[in-house]
């Protein structure tokens, strides 16, 4: 019985060794199987977010026949989506610190820069919902016009990639807390980085064609 025990466990925890490695292994892109599906992911997200920022531009400066009230143009602040889309690259910087960190085993400084770039994409966050707030007091509504169903649903879009990353960080904060993710599986922050570097990346082309272009 204790010999049949003995090798049940053993092939459990062999089983779960094979699993756990297998995920891990490089593909014949010399990439693992998580950073492949990662960038598979992105490359299909930059298909979507090019076809929101076409149909904005588009549809920035058509108010519609039947409809009134102003653009999201007509009532940008610049300074101040400036200063949060600073807020919003600087998180790039603590993202790569993070990375660093772990990979050096140093997991307080990890949770540290983890913590501090979801505490950034949350100023981020927030200053949108003020912005959004104060454009619809001013009249501008989804269904407002043409234009402003192309601002919100571009704008709010990223949005919700920014705020899915913030529950990735504090997620990877918690495993970090916890022990469960350590130095050996480093690339999990890595990966976690590739999404929220490439959320900025978008943010940059945003604020250029939305805000700055026009």
């Amino acid at each position: 019985m204790a010999d049949t025990a003995e090798a049940q466990t053993s092939e459990l925890a062999y089983g779960r060794t094979e699993w756990d490695d297998y995920h891990h292994l490089p593909t014949n892109t010399g990439l693992t199987n998580e950073k492949v599906t990662m960038w598979a992911f992105l490359g299909s997200d930059c298909l979507l977010f090019g076809a929101l920022i076409s149909t904005y531009l588009l549809c920035r400066n058509r108010v519609g026949p039947a409809t009134k009230g102003p653009t999201a143009a007509d009532l940008f602040d610049i300074p101040f989506t400036s200063v949060s889309s600073f807020v919003l690259l600087m998180s790039s910087l603590t993202m790569v610190l993070a990375v660093t960190s772990i990979q050096r085993a140093e997991m307080e400084r990890c949770k540290l820069w983890l913590l501090t770039t979801a505490s950034l994409g949350s100023i981020f966050i927030a200053g949108q919902v003020y912005e959004f707030t104060g454009f619809y007091r001013e009249g501008l509504g989804y269904t407002t016009n043409i234009s402003s169903s192309a601002f919100y649903t571009l704008t709010g879009f990223h949005g919700v990639h920014v705020s899915l990353g913030i529950v990735m960080l504090v997620t990877m904060w918690v495993l970090v807390t916890r022990g469960i993710l350590g130095p050996e599986r480093a690339e999990t922050i890595e990966i976690i980085g590739l999404y929220w570097h490439f959320v900025d990346i978008v943010w940059i082309v945003i604020f250029a064609v939305v805000y700055l272009i026009p």
